[in-house]
């Protein structure tokens, strides 16, 4: 609760990249993800590109873009980094329980 309410009245849009436990395993897909990390090299449109071909969710129809969302709608891990980080730069690899991911801020309110 603690990022909920240290970040009250932000709002946030990224996008990730997911590859998920069933995909590969946890030491593989960070070593996958830090690859693909070097690639992006903070490129909205290559991250857009390796989201299409690579993530497991279905936001990569969409380049990742997971949309607009405020504190707490995300899981924990992701919005430390969410909230926290810089914004237009790749963060992690960093895990959830959903498996492992890179993520792209793209725009943060609410500072």
């Amino acid at each position: 609760m603690k990022s909920v309410f240290g970040n009250w009245g932000k709002k946030a849009t990224a996008s990730h990249i997911l590859i998920g436990p069933k995909t590969m395993g946890e030491a593989e897909a960070k070593e996958f993800l830090g690859n693909l990390k070097a690639e992006i090299d903070n490129d909205p449109q290559k991250f857009a590109e390796a989201a299409k071909e690579h993530s497991k969710c279905p936001s990569a129809k969409k380049g990742g873009d997971l949309g607009e969302f405020s504190p707490g709608m995300m899981v924990r891990n992701f919005d430390k980094v969410v909230f926290a980080e810089d914004v237009g730069v790749v963060h992690g690899p960093v895990s959830t329980q959903y498996g492992e991911h890179l993520i792209l801020i793209t725009e943060r309110t609410g500072e």
